[in-house]
């Protein structure tokens, strides 16, 4: 189910209801041969989306964006994987609530006033929980050319 359409949902500022834990996709075991497992793990910071650098920050941007505003959105396994990370990252500046945090977020997502709604309830709604905000669901195949 390499193509597969997702539905990435979070329970954040536009529908609000709480989704619970990242739900873990079946993955085949990684065995490390370093003799520390404290080792650097290079290169595997994110997926490059078939985009170059601009157009890929615009669309990570913009999927974050609209994931906080309605709590839900429909893309690819591929994107739904990413954005999960910098929606969590967003739920965590709100939930640290500083100044310098209300700046990064207002820096990275489109909309000045959902980043004040998510700064006024993020904390309150996910105080105890210290990550796994979002989920991801695998939604079929689409439509029109079934991927």
């Amino acid at each position: 189910m390499r193509g597969a359409a997702c539905l990435l949902l979070a329970g954040l500022c536009g529908a609000l209801a709480f989704t619970g834990p990242v739900i873990s996709m079946k993955s085949t075991a990684v065995v490390s041969r370093c003799a520390s497992p404290a080792m650097i793990s290079h290169g595997k910071g994110f997926r490059k989306l078939n985009k170059p650098a601009d157009q890929r920050k615009a669309l990570l941007r913009a999927l974050t964006t609209e994931l906080i505003r309605h709590g839900k959105i429909q893309t690819t396994l591929a994107r739904a994987k990413e954005v999960r990370k910098t929606a969590d990252h967003m739920v965590t500046l709100a939930k640290d609530g500083s100044l310098h945090a209300r700046r990064q977020a207002l820096g990275y997502m489109y909309d000045k006033q959902l980043v004040h709604s998510l700064f006024e309830l993020a904390p309150d709604r996910y105080g105890e929980r210290s990550g796994g905000y979002t989920r991801v669901l695998r939604d079929g195949f689409r439509k029109g050319d079934n991927a």
